[in-house]
């Protein structure tokens, strides 16, 4: 949704997207214009948030993993969710993400922790559906 780090673009041409191995400098172009790193910067539009959204529309099931959840729109996301929908949220330092209106757990811990923790949770829930 924000980009790859290993690929670029130019800075005037959002649909050329270019694999990229080696470090990025100003002396790196394509046809004579400056290349970028294919990632969305803070204030730049998401390109993928639509995509996102219907994605999450259709979730049963819907994992947050590693993140703050202050950097919006992506922090919103989970609100498309069906309302039937289950949601985990794994963080170290989770938000206070309060909404009664969803099945939300939150399991406080490191992502590869805490998708260890969540995996007899989960099999749960699948076996509930």
């Amino acid at each position: 949704m924000h980009g790859e780090l290993n690929k670029v673009r130019p800075v005037n041409n959002d649909a050329v997207i270019l694999d990229w191995e080696t470090d990025l400098t100003t002396q790196n172009n394509h046809n004579g214009v400056q290349l970028r790193p294919h990632i969305v910067w803070f204030g730049e539009a998401v390109p993928m948030l639509n995509k996102a959204i219907e994605i999450v529309k259709t979730a049963d099931v819907l994992l947050i993993v590693g993140t703050s959840m202050q950097v919006y729109p992506a922090a919103s996301l989970y609100e498309y969710a069906p309302k039937n929908c289950t949601i985990f949220y794994i963080d170290a330092n989770p938000a206070n993400v309060t909404n009664k209106t969803y099945n939300l757990t939150t399991i406080t811990n490191l992502a590869s922790f805490g998708l260890a923790e969540l995996k007899p949770k989960l099999i749960a829930e699948l076996a509930n559906n």
